[in-house]
């Protein structure tokens, strides 16, 4: 075991989330991240609707052998906020990470079930707020993350947190090996949520030919996009990202700015580039668009969730035997 705030207080053995991906993270693979010692976390966004969602809560309750959370997007994109918030009151998952605006409801409604909610930040000033707010943990989302990377590295990142912050922080992005993870614990962090890494899983729904492109990309391959949701998100770089380009266009971009239209510009931008990832995520071809981060780069094939699990802990044994070894000396 590795004690941390993060394994005692969730009774985990590794103090490893596994991140929420948009349609790549399912019951199965939590499943098995609670058999191997860690906790999984799939968006509430998954399932495609309320109903499907409550009927998702219900077989993770009954299945899970562990602890699991649920990701929730809060701000008005996500049309099904509210009965998410309703159902997860209702479930009680284990945690709750919160993305892309205020947490302030979700702390209200969830947290006096015994539910804890850990925050995506990416600076010190919107930590505070959240830690104000309530909440039990930030996870830093640092440069080195899939899907909505933050701009700061993880060096820098978690120990402006630890400092300004009275609250757990979690490392999110860039982990992939054991000695990644010995480096953001002597950080500071209390855990890791990493994501990219488990694309390409025997559990995962996503495509062949998804799986593939994480196992033959690597680090140098991801790029950033502002195509999918408005927002900057890292994407591999296939040919057909290469045709469509990363910046939205210039139309898109003007009714990106109009004030008075901008939020909705958004809510459509959002919602498009959903579907764009969704097809991405069960598409036999290249010509679409797929989320990862450059941890990418430490997928040399396709195995189950255990088997990587089971390599970042001998790896990070290993990598403090030696730190150990050297301060001995």
């Amino acid at each position: 075991m590795i004690k941390t705030w993060l394994t005692e207080t969730f009774n985990i053995k590794y103090p490893i989330i596994m991140a929420p991906m948009f349609l790549v993270t399912n019951e199965e693979m939590l499943i098995e991240a609670a058999k191997a010692g860690i906790m999984g976390c799939t968006p509430a966004l998954n399932w495609r609707s309320p109903e499907d969602f409550e009927e998702g809560m219900k077989s993770l309750k009954e299945k899970c052998p562990g602890p699991f959370g649920i990701n929730l997007i809060v701000n008005k994109s996500n049309v099904h906020l509210k009965k998410q918030i309703e159902i997860c009151q209702k479930y009680a998952p284990d945690f709750i990470i919160t993305s892309l605006g205020s947490p302030a409801e979700v702390i209200k409604k969830c947290k006096p079930n015994g539910t804890k909610i850990f925050c995506d930040v990416v600076d010190v000033k919107y930590a505070k707020k959240v830690e104000s707010l309530g909440a039990d943990a930030v996870i830093a989302v640092n440069s080195g993350a899939g899907g909505h990377a933050g701009p700061t590295p993880a060096s820098i990142l978690v120990p402006i947190l630890q400092k300004g912050c009275n609250i757990p922080v979690i490392s999110a992005g860039g982990i992939g090996t054991g000695s990644g993870l010995l480096s953001v614990l002597a950080l500071g962090a209390e855990g890791v949520s990493m994501g990219s890494p488990f694309i390409a899983t025997n559990e995962s729904g996503v495509s062949q030919d998804y799986k593939d492109a994480c196992v033959e990309y690597g680090a140098k391959d991801i790029v950033m996009s502002t195509k999918i949701s408005g927002t900057p998100c890292t994407v591999i770089n296939t040919p057909y990202v290469q045709k469509i380009g990363t910046e939205q266009n210039l139309v898109e971009s003007l009714l990106s700015k109009n004030k008075k239209i901008k939020k909705y510009v958004k809510m459509l931008t959002y919602y498009k580039g959903m579907k764009a990832v969704e097809n991405a995520a069960f598409s036999a071809t290249y010509k679409t668009v797929w989320c990862a981060g450059p941890s990418i780069e430490f997928i040399d094939k396709i195995e189950p969730v255990s088997a990587i699990i089971e390599r970042i802990v001998k790896e990070y044994g290993e990598e403090k035997e030696k730190f150990l070894s050297k301060d001995e000396s």
